[in-house]
């Protein structure tokens, strides 16, 4: 569930022009992408999730809610509750598209913080 302030798309994709603001929420640079070719605003890597999480998720489909779950509680810690806050700021300030290499965005952590944004 995302609403049309916070968009989610895979960092590969052409920009759209009704992206507003592009944020890469990955902690890794998307492998092969160029910085030009990003066309980004922002990389908020301080928003990603723990390296202990993303190993244990693996991008499996069944692990997804877990994922979320414990993404969210991750969310809380200082650094990345910083960079959240950030993103909610930018937010306010109108249309942001959360960018993240993931093959599957829509099981991604830029899907569980569209979700959070969007409240």
């Amino acid at each position: 569930m995302t609403s049309t302030r916070v968009k989610v798309r895979r960092a590969y994709e052409e920009p759209h022009p009704t992206d507003g603001t592009r944020v890469l929420v990955d902690r890794l640079w998307p492998r092969g992408l160029s910085k030009e070719r990003a066309h980004l605003d922002e990389w908020c890597k301080d928003v990603a999730p723990s390296a202990e999480l993303r190993t244990w998720y693996g991008h499996v489909p069944e692990r997804f809610e877990g994922f979320a779950d414990r993404y969210r509680v991750e969310l809380g810690e200082p650094e990345r509750a910083a960079a959240l806050a950030h993103l909610r700021e930018l937010v306010a300030g109108g249309a942001v598209t959360l960018l993240t290499a993931t093959k599957d965005p829509a099981i991604s952590e830029a899907a569980v913080l569209a979700e959070i944004l969007s409240d």
